[in-house]
Order: structure tokens, then C-alpha cells, then sequence
């Protein structure tokens, strides 16, 4: 086993088992005021899935008022982990974050500012996404499909360039991995975030992005941008006449990642349980389910056990991939 995914995998176990060990006989006192940091702009599905989440907690027994969301923006997420991390232990801040930001980044970030598994505590998984590819005006109107875009590429190679919410992020691997496969030089273009990507190929800046598919839907149901492919394991119910990536010929890169909260080390588990509770109770409701649809997002929960095993799993998925597209935050 390679000595990364070891010292990962060995980290987790014992971060597990020492959460195990702590004292559960009495819940937790409430947490006065809580903030959610998130490394995302506003108005993207992290911010979203912060704010909705966040909003509903309120009267229960982890915190009796609506979370505080603070948006980090930069660095694809990091700046926020790094924030979380050396925050207080006590239940007052939580971090929102997909799953990249600690399964996919030890693989190519070889001076990580955080250790994903021993300076965070999971609390819950709260929604499940899935990734997707656009194009705009740069495009000629008559490529209506990813094989057909992957043609005019071929045929125009100073277009090949795609947009993402940062480097090293999810769809910035799935595209790296798309050209790849596809015998294309796609040139990555990294941005603080899917809303300013997305801004860019409106614009004709850039001829095709691949970001979190709700934040492209408000943009893909106005006309535009062109939905080509999405990386679920099936179509989404938001995007039903557009094909997956796997219907398109790319099976290896079907992925559905999660946005999760975790909350510093050292945090109690009474509070992380309560804080897990009031998550599960919010993601119950209609409206928050409802709400998150509307970005693409589908709501659910999980226990702070699930979602580290989910991480342990992507983070032995990605090492090989990752590896795969040769990059590192250095190359």
C-alpha cells in the first residue's frame, strides 16, 4: 500500500476509534451561535446547501439560532479547511465542503495546509451532486453533443480549454481525465468558484466549463449555456434529456460527490451529535429538500461514521486517477 493511503487510511481508523472513546452519557449544551464557513462564492451550491442547512437548525438542541455562512472564497476550498481547522473545538463553527477537499487534494497537494482526517471531525454528508459539462458562444450552435464537441476541439485545438471551480477540484480531474482518454490537450482553466466560470463561458472567455450541474442549471434552462454530458451514475431528474458521461463513452468518470459538514478536531462528540441531529432533522423538511433541488442538489444526511467511511472510499478511488492526469499543486 502506497505510504499516502496508508498513513490516510491509518489515520482515519484511529481518528474513528478515538471519537469512540468520548463520553456520551449527557447531550451536549446547546452551542449559542454557529457559523458554517464554506470556500465557495455566493449563490453556487455550496453556498446553498450552507445557508439552507444552516437556517433550519435553529430551536434545536444543537443551537436555538439560524446559522451565521461565511464564504472563504480561494484556493478551491482550502481556505476555508484551513479556517475550520483552527477554529475552536466547541461546536461554534462548521465547515461545508465536497468531498474533494479532503479525499481527492492529499493526492495532488503535496504541502496540504490541513490533514484531512486528524484536524476535522465528519458530522454528516448533507447533499449529493453531480458534475457537468457545458458549453457556450464560443461553441459554434450546431455541436449538440460531447462527441460532437470533442470533434470541433479537435479541429480548433486553440479552443480546447475548460473552466472549473478551482485546481485540482473534482471536475478539473474529470475533465483532465476526459482529454486524456480522448487524445486531446485540453488546456484547464481554474477559477475561485463555479459562478465566476460560468460568467466566463457566458461570455465566450472560455469554451466549456465543468462545474457542480446545479450551478450551470439556472444558466442551461435560459438557453445560454449547452448541457452536454453530467457525471452521474444516471441522468439527473433536473437535466433528464441530457446523457451521462458514461452514455457518451467515459464510464471511468461517473461521479457523484457529496457536500458534508465537518467541524474542527477535538470536538466532543455530544456536540457533534447534536449538531449531526439537527442536520438529519433539516434535511427532512420539504422545503430544504425542495430548495436544494432547485440547484441540482439532492438532500441526504448521513452518520458522522458513514461519511468518514464515504471519504476512506473516494480517497482510495481517486489516488490511482489522480495519478493518472500527472498533476500535483507543483506541476
Amino acid at each position: 500500500m502506497p505510504t499516502t493511503r496508508r498513513r490516510f487510511t491509518q489515520s482515519l481508523t484511529a481518528s474513528l476509534a478515538a471519537s469512540s472513546l468520548l463520553p456520551w452519557q449527557v447531550l451536549a449544551q446547546e452551542v449559542g451561535l454557529v457559523k458554517i464557513i464554506n470556500g465557495f462564492p455566493a449563490g453556487g451550491t455550496a453556498d446553498t446547501t450552507s445557508r439552507r442547512i444552516g437556517e433550519r437548525i435553529a430551536g434545536s438542541n444543537y443551537s436555538r439560532n439560524p446559522a451565521v455562512v461565511e464564504n472563504k472564497v480561494g484556493a478551491a476550498g482550502r481556505i476555508a479547511c484551513e479556517v475550520v481547522k483552527n477554529s475552536p473545538g466547541d461546536g461554534s463553527t462548521l465547515l461545508l465542503t465536497p468531498y474533494s477537499c479532503m479525499a481527492i487534494y492529499p493526492h495532488s497537494y503535496t504541502r496540504l495546509s490541513y490533514d484531512p482526517v486528524l484536524d476535522f471531525t465528519p458530522v454528516s454528508i448533507a447533499a449529493v451532486m453531480t458534475h457537468g459539462l457545458a458549453v457556450g458562444p464560443a461553441v459554434p450552435p450546431e455541436v449538440k453533443t460531447l462527441q460532437e464537441f470533442l470533434a470541433w476541439l479537435r479541429n480548433n485545438p486553440r479552443q480546447a480549454s475548460f473552466g472549473t471551480p478551482g485546481a485540482g477540484s473534482t471536475p478539473h480531474f474529470i475533465g483532465a481525465l476526459m482529454g486524456l482518454d480522448a487524445g486531446i490537450p485540453l488546456q484547464h482553466v481554474a477559477y475561485r468558484g463555479s459562478v465566476p466560470a460560468i460568467a466566463d463561458l457566458i461570455g465566450g472567455q472560455v469554451a466549456a466549463t465543468l462545474t457542480p450541474t446545479g450551478d450551470a442549471l439556472a444558466n442551461y434552462k435560459a438557453g445560454k449555456i449547452r448541457l452536454l454530458a453530467t457525471s452521474g451514475a444516471k441522468r439527473t431528474p433536473f437535466t433528464p434529456d441530457v446523457p451521462t458521461l458514461a452514455e457518451t463513452g467515459f464510464a471511468e468518470l461517473t461521479t457523484e460527490e457529496w457536500f458534508g459538514f465537518y467541524a474542527p478536531a477535538r470536538t466532543p462528540a455530544p456536540v457533534v451529535a447534536a449538531a449531526n441531529a439537527a442536520i438529519q432533522t433539516a434535511l427532512k423538511e420539504r422545503n430544504v429538500i425542495d430548495s436544494l433541488a432547485t440547484f441540482g442538489l439532492v438532500a441526504q444526511g448521513s452518520t458522522p461514521e458513514q461519511m468518514a467511511q464515504s471519504q476512506q472510499r473516494e480517497f482510495l478511488r481517486w489516488g490511482p486517477l489522480v495519478k493518472k492526469t500527472g498533476f500535483t499543486a507543483e506541476s
